[in-house]
C-alpha cells in the first residue's frame, strides 16, 4: 500500500474536492491517505490579498486550530474523520464558521467538544505551525492548499472539479504518481473551468 500525504485547510474548497478524490482512489487503488493540518491564514499573512480574500480569511484559524487539536489529542484517524465531519458541514450544509459548528462536528465523531474551545487559543499553534511548514516546506509559500506528497514528490494541486469518481478517480491517480517519478517535472497547468463543485 502507497501512502499518500495531503496538507489541507478545511474551509479551501479545491482542497476539499481533491479529499474526496483521493478518497475515492483509496477504494481502486492500493493507497492510502494521510491527512494533515495547513493554514491559508498563516500562510498569506503579511501578503498584500485582495480585500474580499483577507474579509473571507478573517475566521480561517478557527477551522485549523480545532483541527490540530483533534489530531494533537486523538491522532491522525480521528483527524481523518474529523475533516469529513467538519468539510461536510462547511462545503455542503454551508453552516458558519463558529462555536457549533465544531461542536457537532466533535459530538458526530464522539471526541471533546471541548476541543471548540481551541479555536480561541493558541493552545495548539506549535503544533499548527509544525505541521503548515512540513508541507509548504515541499512546494514553496507560493502554493496553497491541496499539497499532496507521493514517492518522495511533493504537488501543489491537483486542482479538480468535480470530484472524479470510481475509475476517473484511480486513472487521475495514476497519472499523478506518474508525474511524481519524472524526475525534474515541476508544473502543469490550464485555465480553471467555473467554481469548485463540491459533494460529498
Amino acid at each position: 500500500m502507497e501512502i499518500i500525504d495531503m496538507w489541507f485547510d478545511p474551509r479551501c474548497p479545491w482542497a476539499w474536492i481533491a479529499s474526496r478524490w483521493l478518497l475515492e482512489a483509496e477504494r481502486v487503488r492500493d493507497v492510502r491517505v494521510r491527512f494533515h493540518v495547513m493554514s491559508l491564514v498563516v500562510l498569506n499573512d503579511g501578503r498584500e490579498i485582495d480585500p474580499w480574500y483577507r474579509e473571507w480569511l478573517t475566521p480561517g484559524m478557527g477551522p485549523v486550530r480545532v483541527a490540530i487539536a483533534v489530531e494533537d489529542k486523538y491522532g491522525p484517524d480521528a483527524l481523518r474523520d474529523f475533516y469529513t465531519a467538519i468539510g461536510e458541514r462547511i462545503h455542503l450544509d454551508k453552516a458558519p464558521i463558529g462555536p457549533e459548528l465544531y461542536v457537532a462536528a466533535l459530538t458526530a465523531l464522539g471526541l471533546d467538544p471541548v476541543l471548540a474551545d481551541a479555536a480561541d487559543t493558541s493552545d495548539h499553534d506549535e503544533s499548527l505551525l509544525a505541521s503548515h511548514r512540513a508541507g509548504m516546506d515541499l512546494v514553496g509559500d507560493a502554493a496553497g492548499t491541496p499539497v499532496i506528497q507521493v514517492a518522495g514528490a511533493a504537488f501543489f494541486g491537483p486542482v479538480v472539479s468535480p470530484t472524479p469518481r470510481g475509475e476517473e478517480a484511480g486513472r487521475l491517480w495514476d497519472a499523478v504518481r506518474t508525474l511524481a517519478t519524472i524526475d525534474g517535472f515541476s508544473e502543469i497547468k490550464r485555465p480553471r473551468n467555473g467554481r469548485p463543485v463540491v459533494e460529498r
